[in-house]
This record gives structure tokens, sequence and C-alpha cells, in this order.
């Protein structure tokens, strides 16, 4: 067979969630070896033969997410699998019908990150794959020492399931929620460059609400719910100007991470929509990284709030820790709203199967639902937890080796973080499991740390008012760019 020769990057890692990098490094030789070695682990530990040979391989919108994943299933038939192509559809979606169907699968997605970049999930049979495999994939990617792809693989067109994965993901909520759940709620759907833009609607619409689509995009917007880009706050707030809407809803890219915003077009915090979901569920243990509010620990919502490093890995991890340590009702969920089902949910004599992976339909349902049984505004629910004002930015173009010695020095050297934390009146407590998170004295919270996905330092800060946030995250901003810049 022919082969044609091309570029090996080794700017591509593995962060919080997949492997991430530009589209430029990403899209060729890198993708196809990747995959080659996913699968070699996947034959290797006799995955590959108790999924009948099997893998499927999903995609987000982005105008380079059909070619990569291409060449994801040429990897995976070079390597005598059997790839499936599911198209375009929610990662939750794919990662639902894998574990449920005992399949690995691959998911081609930058999921929130700008378009010139993108990334693989790599799911195993049980789910999301841990930090052990990443490291097994690395290996066997250096071993397998691929130069080149095969002639033809960015063409080859793999069958597809026999299976509608979507419908199948949808009925998992219509089932668990019921007919009418949500009657007489009008909800608009931003739906921009989702992939769950058309999902969404139905959803809604399914369970009674009356779905009003907005924002409808034409080419890829790179959603951040943790760093939400100014024009969609703008946007968000006309249209509820415009309209009478009880909630607008969205996702990120890839449609595993929700964003809420409340009647008056005001989002809600992806932890405290993580929170509204496990209080609706009956969660008797919550499992949630480090930069989720401080807040969780006195809601008394919960008898236990386990923290964790930033990224479903770890939040998996904990999860897993909380149900061996006897919690019957376990949900996991990130600041950026995604949330995890450790364990089997039973409501009303209806059951939802755990699905171990971020999904933003769950807390969108939850959140809508939670508003409908109390007859409440979701700015008066989000009330009763007593957040406190919180904020985050980056820096952007950070090199991760700056961003560590930064973060090493601000844990180790007691005397730098006194003299560059002095106007804070002193540090209470410090916790370093990710990054360098700094409780004030006043109980003001400032919280550095290097992101998994892209090359840069993320701050993070609370405070008693939203003008103190503001004013807070200002200083610390100006204080890491001083020592990274």
């Amino acid at each position: 067979m022919d082969f044609i020769p091309t570029a090996i990057s080794s700017s591509l890692k593995f962060g919080t969630s997949g492997l991430r990098g530009l589209v430029v490094e990403l899209d060729g030789v890198p993708a196809f070896a990747y995959t080659r070695a996913f699968a070699e682990i996947l034959k290797e530990d006799g995955s590959a033969a108790a999924s009948g040979y099997r893998v499927l391989v999903g995609r987000d919108l982005r105008e380079s997410s059909p070619s990569i994943a291409r060449l994801c299933c040429a990897a995976l038939k070079d390597a005598g699998l059997t790839p499936l192509d599911c198209g375009a559809l929610p990662t939750p979606a794919l990662a639902y019908h894998g574990m449920r169907s005992s399949i690995p699968a691959i998911m081609v997605t930058g999921s929130h990150i700008p378009e010139d970049r993108n990334g693989l999930k790599f799911y195993r049979a049980e789910g999301e794959i841990d930090k052990k495999d990443e490291a097994a994939i690395l290996d066997w990617h250096a071993g397998l020492r691929i130069t080149s792809v095969p002639e033809g693989a960015r063409g080859f067109q793999a069958p597809t399931p026999d299976v509608d994965l979507i419908a199948a993901y949808q009925n998992r909520y219509r089932d668990f929620f019921g007919a009418g759940a949500l009657s007489g709620l009008t909800v608009g759907v931003y739906q921009h460059s989702s992939v769950a833009r058309d999902v969404i609607v139905q959803m809604l619409e399914s369970l009674g609400a009356r779905a009003v689509p907005l924002g409808r995009a034409t080419s890829f917007i790179p959603v951040d719910t943790e760093a939400l880009r100014e024009e969609d706050e703008v946007l968000a707030r006309q249209w509820a100007g415009e309209q009478r809407l009880d909630a607008i809803v969205s996702t990120d890219g890839d449609a595993d991470r929700p964003l809420i915003s409340d009647a008056a077009g005001s989002f809600l915090r992806g932890d405290l929509v993580g929170a509204i979901t496990a209080r609706y569920l009956g969660a008797d243990a919550i499992v949630t990284p480090v930069t989720s509010n401080s807040a969780l620990e006195a809601a008394g919502a919960f008898e236990q709030v386990i923290r964790t490093r930033v990224g479903s890995p770890y939040v998996i991890e904990g999860m897993t820790e909380a149900a061996r340590a006897g919690a019957e009702a376990v949900v996991g969920f990130e600041a950026n709203g995604g949330v995890l089902l450790g364990s089997d949910i039973v409501r009303e004599e209806r059951r939802l199967a755990a699905l171990p992976t971020r999904d933003a339909m769950l807390p969108i349902l939850c959140a809508l639902g939670e508003a409908k049984e109390q007859g409440r505004a979701l700015a008066e629910i989000g009330a009763d937890f007593a957040f406190k004002a919180a904020a985050s930015n980056r820096l952007k173009n950070v090199p991760s080796e700056r961003s560590a010695a930064f973060l090493k020095r601000l844990e180790q050297d007691q005397t730098f973080r006194e003299d560059l934390t002095g106007s804070l009146g002193g540090v209470a407590a410090l916790d370093g499991q990710d990054g360098v998170r700094l409780t004030a004295n006043n109980g003001e919270v400032i919280h550095f740390r290097a992101s998994g996905n892209a090359p840069e330092l993320r701050v993070y800060v609370e405070a008693e008012t939203q003008e103190r946030t503001e004013t807070l995250l200002e200083w610390g901003l100006a204080q890491a760019e001083r020592q990274v810049g």
C-alpha cells in the first residue's frame, strides 16, 4: 500500500478531558497514530474481543471534525477493528450507547475551545479512560512510530450503527422525567453551533415545554461555560427582554456542559447548576473539583461533599470511592456545569441508570424540573444555596512551564506568597490539590490554576459581593500577568 508522509507534532497532549491541540497538528498522522495506539490497548487487554471488535466514532460540528473522524475510523480498520461511524451527536449520547452496549468509543471534539483546535476523547466500554489508560496510549504511540497514514485514509467510509443513538439518549430522559414533566414552561434554546442544538429542542418539546430556538449559527462558536463571551450574555438578556421565557438553555460544542439562564437572561454558574441538579436527584454525596463554590459545604443540602482536582477522570475516581464508602445516590459535577452520575438514581419509582461522564442534558432537565415542581423562578431556586459571588477569567498564551514555575513558588515560598497577597490581609488556608487555592482571613478566595486543555493560566475568585469579585479578579489577573508575562 502507498503511504502519504505527514509531519508529526509533539505539542498535542492529554488535558483534563481527552487529547487536545491545534487542528493543523492533529488532522493527519497524529489522529491516525493516537487512535491506533488506543486500538492496541483494547486488543492487548481483551476489550476489543469483548466488544466484538467494534468501536464507535462520533464528532461535533467543527469544520475539521469529519476529516479527523475519518482518520480515526481508518486507523481502527487498520488495527483489525470495526469502526462504526455515528456521525455528529452529543458526547454523552455516544458514551451512553457505548456503556450500555459494552462498546469502546472515540469522540472527535474540542469541546469549548476555539475552532482552530480539536481533540479526541477516548472511552472504554465501561466509560471514560483514566490517567493510566492515557499513559498506556502514549506508550503505544511512541512504540508504534507511525510516520505516515495509508493512502485513502481521509476518504475512508465506515459503516453506521444499526441503532439510533440519539433516540436512545432522548428515551433515557423521557422515561425518567415522564410525559408532561415540563408542561407550561417556555424555554429559549440558544442553538449556536452546539451538536445538541436540535436534540435539546426535541427533548424539551417531548416533555411538554414550549421550546423557542434562538441564535443558530452557520460557523463554529466556542461557548465556554466557565468563561462566557460578553456577546453571549448580551444576547441572553436581549432575548429575555423580547419575550417571556422561563429560562434560556444551551451547551458547549459537544454538549457535555450546560448553559442555563434565568428568566431575566442572567446565566447560572455551572457549579450552582450542579448543586440544583444534585438536590433534585436526592444525592447523598456530591463529588466536585476544588474550583466549585466553597458554599457547597455550608449549604447543608448534602451529607458528603468530596473535592477533587479539575477534570472528569478525577471526579469519576471520587464518585467510585464515595460509592464504595456506602453513598447510595452519588452525583458528580464540575464548575463548568457538566454532571456525572456515579450511581443509579431512583425518583418517584423511576430509575435513571448511572452515566459516569459529563452530560449537559441532565442538568438542563433537572433545573427546569425543579422550577416546574416548586412553581418558583430559577433565580429564587439558585438563591437557596447562598453561593458566594464568584468570577473567573484566564490569561491566554501562557507557556505551561511559566505557569508551573509561578504556582510552585506561590505554594512553596512563604515570603513570596505573603508579599503577593499582602493586600488580602493574610492567608488562612492553602489548597495545593490543583494549582494554588488561597483562602484569606476574611473568607475571600483566589485560586490560580494552569489549564489542562490550553496554554492558559486561569484565575478563580470568591467574595461577598459581585463588585468585590470583579475587583479581586482584576487584581489576581494583574498579579499573575506580572509573574508569567
